[in-house]
């Protein structure tokens, strides 16, 4: 489990990652339960009919359920996606989404994770469900 201060080395690997500066992405709350990120609506995030890209989505779940996976497992032990299956619900064309991270069921090699994503006025615009590998 993630303890404070790898908690706050979290905050600033968002903030440094150059990736996820690219697409604006903010760690907003880290515990074991859960990841919380925010994206914010950019003009470079649309896609040709104005709607944000579903890559800068699926970008901000894989984010979401990677530092899930780093606050159930701490910093000792590294997993990566194995799978990810989205379900986009609903277009998004102006402020924040938000996503939350879970880990449903951390076994000896795999995690499994699930995902929402809400706009601002808190309706579902995505979800996900992912599979992670331990990998040392």
């Amino acid at each position: 489990m993630i303890n404070e201060q790898n908690k706050q080395k979290a905050f600033e690997v968002v903030k440094n990652t150059p990736y996820l500066k690219l697409l604006g992405i903010e760690l907003v709350e880290l515990d074991p339960e859960k990841a919380v990120m925010k994206l914010e609506m950019q003009e470079k995030l649309r896609q040709p009919y104005g709607l944000l890209h579903g890559g800068a989505i699926a970008s901000l779940i894989d984010t979401a359920m990677a530092f899930a996976v780093i606050a159930a497992l701490g910093t000792e032990q590294k997993a990566t996606t194995v799978d990810l299956t989205i379900q986009y619900l609903r277009p998004h064309t102006d402020g924040k989404i938000t996503c939350t991270a879970k880990v449903l069921r951390a076994g000896k090699r795999l995690l499994f994770l699930s995902a929402e994503v809400v706009n601002e006025q808190g309706k579902l615009t995505a979800t996900a469900l992912s599979t992670y590998t331990k990998v040392w």
